[in-house]
């Protein structure tokens, strides 16, 4: 970041990550990060824990503009993703083809970007050498975890199974590991937690990330646009392999299978397959399986909870914010 001002250079990327950072998320790991924290017996000078947060947002910033270009996603929180942002702004000197490829090139810069100022931040933090030591091999797993969990994701995408262990193996690493567990645990790690109780966290954290995630899953078939900031389709045009359609092709009959594997991955699909999708999964019993599986994985999250050595204030954080995440429409 210094780099960019000291050298004078373009303002545009940092514009469009900036743009991109205050068009709303959840910020849930820099939440869980300072949370941590605080469970782990932080006191003192917050200010590198907050810079160490910050520096889970931008690697997330990261994330998601590589997403979207692995996707071809048009729209995030409401807006159009970066590559279409991009491609959108040099549409009128150059050939539909190649602003589409400037911007998508324009995106991995950008997105390269995020993480490296990521990285700056963490190494700027004024953390002490005991903290550096403990912290940065917890955020290099994050890292391996979440880039496993994608390739998982696109090696899935496009021929949904009814192999439900390999969507809930992607569950657990894109999102319930690296949108959890290992922000408290980096969290905990600033403030010299134990190993017991960082255990304690992972048994609150992983449940309740998988619960999470199953919930966005839903929210992928049956959310609102206006509420989640990407049309309800996206997820059914590419083919996502999720547990609610894993569960609708176990239990389909040949009829319903045969319509979800025409339907699924349809990059034409329009608003009428979606409702015989919809339909499907009511019918084979698949919406209410995970909607069961949320639940109980939010008791065994609540439970884990109760039985952590966690002070007061850290647990009913922990427990407002896993409501908020599970019960969530957007």
């Amino acid at each position: 970041m210094r780099t960019a001002v000291d050298g004078r250079l373009p303002a545009e990327v940092a514009r469009l990550l900036k743009g991109f950072l205050e068009a709303g998320g959840k910020r849930l790991r820099p939440l869980l990060c300072v949370i941590g924290w605080h469970a782990g017996g932080g006191h003192g000078d917050v200010d590198p824990v907050l810079k160490v947060a910050a520096s889970l947002e931008l690697f997330h910033a990261f994330c998601l503009i590589h997403d979207d270009v692995m996707d071809n996603s048009l729209t995030r929180r409401g807006r159009p993703t970066v590559h279409r942002a991009l491609a959108e702004q040099r549409a009128s000197d150059l050939s539909r083809a190649d602003a589409e490829r400037f911007g998508t090139s324009g995106a991995i810069l950008v997105g390269d970007l995020a993480l490296s100022w990521s990285d700056e931040l963490v190494h700027t933090a004024g953390l002490t050498a005991a903290q550096s030591a403990r912290v940065l091999p917890l955020i290099h797993e994050m890292r391996t975890e979440v880039m496993y969990g994608q390739y998982l994701d696109i090696a899935a995408t496009g021929s949904p199974t009814d192999d439900l262990d390999r969507a809930l193996a992607i569950v657990r690493y894109k999102t319930a590991k690296y949108t959890v567990e290992r922000p408290l645990h980096i969290g905990a790690a600033l403030a010299g937690a134990d190993d017991p109780l960082c255990a304690a966290l992972s048994d609150f954290a992983l449940p309740i990330g998988e619960a999470f995630q199953l919930r966005d899953d839903l929210l992928g078939v049956y959310g609102d646009p206006a509420m989640t900031g990407k049309p309800c389709t996206d997820d059914l045009r590419d083919g996502k392999h999720t547990a609610v359609i894993a569960i609708a092709l176990r239990h389909a009959d040949r009829d319903q299978r045969q319509s979800l594997t025409s339907l699924i991955g349809d990059a034409d699909l329009d608003e009428d397959g979606v409702e015989r999708i919809r339909g499907i999964l009511s019918d084979t019993g698949a919406r209410h399986a995970v909607e069961q599986m949320i639940r109980t994985r939010c008791e065994r999250a609540d439970r884990a909870l109760a039985q952590a050595p966690l002070p007061p204030a850290a647990r009913q954080a922990l427990r407002t914010l896993a409501r908020a995440a599970t019960g969530r429409t957007s």
